[in-house]
């Protein structure tokens, strides 16, 4: 069965049907939109010219749709005061809004933390003003209004996120060929990116002092590995037992924020690491709710780090990846080209961040030949002497 909402499709033959107390009123369940978990969606079925319509009639959260109300819409289309879905569709078939393409990506999306956030994002700053709209109304003065008037409020980070959002909402419905997209390039904000966290030996020492301490286990582990390897959170995250390669000593990075899987040397002391937790017969290293993927640990964190008295503003695994990297830069020891891969940066750009601690221990290099020469002129000083 192929049924229409707001001119978008959306297949429901293969999923169970659950019967109401309303007659010619059921539900199927489905992935809820802005929110984990799942909700009900509710169609109808009725009679219209000897032939049998079966149309969805709303959402559970989206639409704030009961059964009392499925069945309230189903007696006007029964009586003909309200047109079937299909003709509205054929009605309206033309216009797409910003708010129908929303309803269809977030349903389409991976019910992880970002697609959440995303949502947030959506309803926040997006539905109100651009929700009612269709792409190809949209002016550029818009935009320029959203742009300038978020970053009076909100970081240039945070705007760019929004602008970003609306951007793949309109990118989402012409690739589809379901709407016209605008007919200006949205502008983005300009941010400064190039944030590196670093710690100084103390403050490192009184958070290894915490982590080796604290109650918070798993998070403190996922700590150590990030300190260890350099992983980011989602990584971590989607981190299987199958990824670790003891025998050949390596670990499988899943779809990482560059995009293609890549593989990372397993040291040591992520060997270590890895040995001390307790499979428990469980899929992922850091398992969620359930023994699925796991999709926060930030209290957690944030606790450890408070308690080892680190700035406010040091996030805990982010910044520890940015210390791992610092560390290797400023030890002279690896190139940029091996740090971009131990990182799995797509591109060399992002290692450059980093490129002016390898830089100082170039000039610390450099130094020594200095101390090396003025050692030998300090002895040949000493036998002329003699």
């Amino acid at each position: 069965m192929g049924e229409y909402v707001n001119g978008l499709e959306d297949k429901v033959s293969k999923q169970e049907r659950f019967k109401t107390n309303y007659p010619g009123v059921f539900y199927v369940e489905g992935r809820a939109i802005g929110r984990m978990g799942t909700e009900k969606i509710y169609y109808i079925r009725y009679r219209r010219e000897g032939k049998l319509i079966e149309e969805k009639a709303g959402r559970q959260f989206v639409d704030d749709m009961t059964p009392a109300r499925a069945a309230g819409i189903r007696a006007q289309r029964v009586e003909g005061k309200q047109k079937s879905n299909t003709q509205q569709r054929d009605k309206v078939k033309s216009k797409i809004t910003i708010d129908d393409l929303a309803i269809e990506y977030f349903t389409q999306r991976d019910n992880g933390k970002s697609a959440y956030t995303d949502s947030l994002r959506y309803k926040k700053y997006l539905k109100s003003q651009f929700g009612p709209k269709e792409p190809k109304d949209l002016v550029k003065l818009d935009t320029d209004r959203l742009r300038i008037n978020l970053l009076k409020k909100r970081s240039p980070q945070t705007v760019k996120h929004v602008l970003a959002l609306l951007k793949r909402l309109v990118n989402f419905g012409v690739d589809r060929g379901i709407c016209k997209g605008t007919s200006f390039k949205i502008t983005m904000p300009l941010v400064d990116n190039i944030k590196t966290e670093d710690l100084t030996s103390g403050q490192l020492q009184d958070l290894l002092e915490v982590i080796e301490t604290t109650p918070y286990q798993t998070a403190a582990k996922m700590m150590k590995l990030a300190l260890f390897t350099g992983m980011r959170r989602g990584e971590m995250f989607k981190l299987k037992w199958s990824d670790i390669d003891l025998h050949r000593g390596f670990v499988h990075i899943r779809e990482p924020k560059g995009g293609k899987s890549q593989k990372i040397p397993l040291n040591s002391n992520t060997r270590q690491l890895v040995e001390e937790i307790s499979k428990d017969d469980v899929e992922y290293v850091f398992p969620g709710r359930g023994g699925g993927p796991r999709i926060s640990i930030s209290r957690d964190v944030r606790a450890i780090r408070d308690e080892a008295g680190l700035p406010k503003d040091f996030r805990p695994l982010h910044g520890l990846r940015h210390l791992y990297a610092t560390m290797l830069a400023s030890s002279g020891k690896v190139d940029m080209f091996t740090l971009q891969k131990l990182l799995t940066h797509k591109s060399p750009s992002m290692t450059l961040r980093y490129a002016h601690h390898r830089d100082e221990a170039m000039q610390r290099a450099a130094e020594e030949v200095g101390n090396i020469l003025s050692d030998a002129m300090q002895v040949k000083e000493k036998k002329n002497v003699v």
